[in-house]
């Protein structure tokens, strides 16, 4: 599981993208209940990295 991103030290959308699709990958399209729980982490936080991506380009 990706480590708690503290608010100081986010990563880009697409470095969380490029973790999310390996992690597909890896999984071949079945997640476990492990994984599926990861997914979810990584899926927040890329939604808090397009926020800030998009508050920055407004």
């Amino acid at each position: 599981m990706p480590p708690p991103v503290s608010s100081g030290s986010a990563r880009s959308a697409a470095e969380v993208n490029e973790q999310i699709r390996g992690l597909w990958l890896r999984a071949a399209g079945r997640l476990t209940a492990d994984q599926r729980a990861e997914y979810e982490l990584l899926v927040a936080e890329w939604a808090r990295a397009m926020r800030v991506a998009v508050g920055e380009a407004a």
